[in-house]
């Protein structure tokens, strides 16, 4: 296995730098462990085990994580008697963290990894894998929700991981500003958005219709790929690359063109790698509209806008879509939860996996990071029944798609991302960015990925 690890990481580490924003995103891959090694019963372990965890950054600040974590980790060790030592990384931290973890084997028990991360570092096989015998003991496949474990492995192999944390892409937009533009409801349309934008956009003011991070590899890809299926693009043909197709250069068009043609977004947001900024601008009434993911909503707050003061609309879609186009308005975000598969510990790493995905903690959990629940029970919670949040669940359930499956997607997010940060940082200097400019880029991007350059 060791020997596996290292050279499908090798491959991976090639384009896994930078930060990865799943929460704040192969069929010839090698066959996972045989059930023995996964789901025979662990033996005995010491009356005193103490976990290693490490957890994702969910909350605004990594203080914000630790206190929603440590009295839920205490609560465990009370009922269990198990001991969890946690650490909260970093997303710009946490997938090299995890890589270096894969080859040196000297990892957690227990980690989070955004959930698009899932077949590649399964193919490293340093992930326990959850066959049909390790779900049982963590309560079994069917209480999760379905969209959610679309996203936990390549098709046809037991899951490297399972839900933890479910997210989804909205619209989020300013009621005030709405009013004050006289604009009754957020748009449906892609046509009614650009509408909208334009009417909100004072660049003499500082105010702009939308606010976005440009310099972010992963959100860019994550777009690239919603928008890109809106026009029918397929980004892959089994694991062929298929980058600079026209409906993927159309779907990469629709985000540039929102800074470069409609300029609906600050040219300043061409440099931002992460929310920090939009949100502050968004909270300040510098933006009047975010396309961002549900975990939103507790930093707008924090940054001095009221609950009531913003609401929550799909991402929307073309109307009519284009030939063969898919209603994709999200991926299936979200952060799932693994067992390394060197763990001394892996029948106290599957009783906190339980733990964790209980329906009682994911109550407690989703309403502290405002995700969504990734169990069908915990939603009986009235905290999970509000306008905004309901909105999301019917956006993962109904329009949001999973990433490719595949070795190959970490590949797609950063040199397409990548890409799309050099597009728009054109875009911002005030060079035309047309089709030409935009397949140029995407044809590069796809001979990077054949040469492993």
């Amino acid at each position: 296995m060791r020997s596996r690890t290292i050279e499908a990481v090798a491959a991976f580490a090639l384009f896994a730098i930078g930060t990865v924003a799943c929460g704040k995103s192969g069929n010839d891959a090698p066959s996972s462990p045989s059930p023995s090694a996964s789901s025979a019963p662990a033996a005995p372990e010491p009356a005193s085990v103490t976990l290693t965890y490490w957890a994702s950054n969910q909350a605004p600040s990594v203080e914000d994580d630790e206190k929603v974590l440590q009295p839920e980790l205490d609560k465990f060790e009370k009922q269990t008697g198990i001991k969890v030592k946690f650490e909260v990384i970093p997303w710009s931290d946490l997938l090299n963290r995890i890589l270096g973890a894969t080859t040196s084997g000297k990892g957690p028990d227990v980690l989070n990894i955004g959930n698009s991360w899932s077949a590649s570092l399964q193919a490293t096989g340093a992930l326990l894998p959850f066959d049909d015998a390790t779900l049982a003991r963590i309560g079994g496949k069917d209480r999760f929700i379905p969209a959610s474990m679309s996203a936990t492995g390549a098709p046809g192999q037991p899951p490297a991981s399972v839900p933890l944390y479910g997210l989804a892409y909205g619209l989020f937009y300013n009621k005030r500003l709405f009013a004050d533009a006289g604009v009754e409801k957020p748009p449906s349309t892609w046509a009614e958005l650009i509408a909208v934008a334009k009417k909100l956009t004072d660049p003499q003011s500082g105010r702009y219709g939308l606010a976005i991070m440009g310099a972010s590899y992963s959100e860019n890809a994550h777009f690239a790929f919603m928008f890109g299926r809106q026009h029918g693009a397929s980004i892959f043909d089994g694991k062929q690359p298929r980058f600079d197709d026209p409906q993927m250069v159309s779907g990469v068009k629709q985000y540039i063109d929102l800074l470069g043609v409609h300029k609906v977004v600050n040219p300043s947001n061409a440099e931002y790698v992460n929310d920090t900024q939009i949100l502050k601008d968004f909270a300040a009434g510098k933006a009047g509209m975010l396309m961002i993911q549900s975990y939103a909503a507790a930093a707008i707050e924090q940054n001095g806008l009221a609950r009531d003061a913003y609401g929550v609309a799909p991402v929307p879609l073309p109307d009519p879509l284009p030939a063969n186009g898919k209603r994709v308005n999200s991926h299936v975000a979200g952060i799932n939860i693994a067992v390394f598969e060197d763990s001394k510990n892996r029948d106290a790493a599957l009783r906190f996996v339980e733990f964790m995905t209980s329906p009682e903690e994911q109550r407690i959990l989703s309403a502290a990071f405002n995700s969504l629940p990734v169990v069908t029970a915990a939603y009986a919670d009235e905290r999970f029944n509000t306008e905004n949040i309901q909105v999301f669940q019917k956006v993962l359930a109904e329009t949001a798609e999973s990433m490719p499956m595949i070795e190959e997607t970490a590949q797609f997010e950063t040199l397409v991302g990548t890409a799309m940060r050099d597009l728009l940082a054109e875009a911002a200097s005030g060079k035309a960015v047309d089709d030409a400019a935009i397949r140029a880029k995407l044809t590069k991007a796809k001979q990077q990925m054949a040469s492993g350059k």
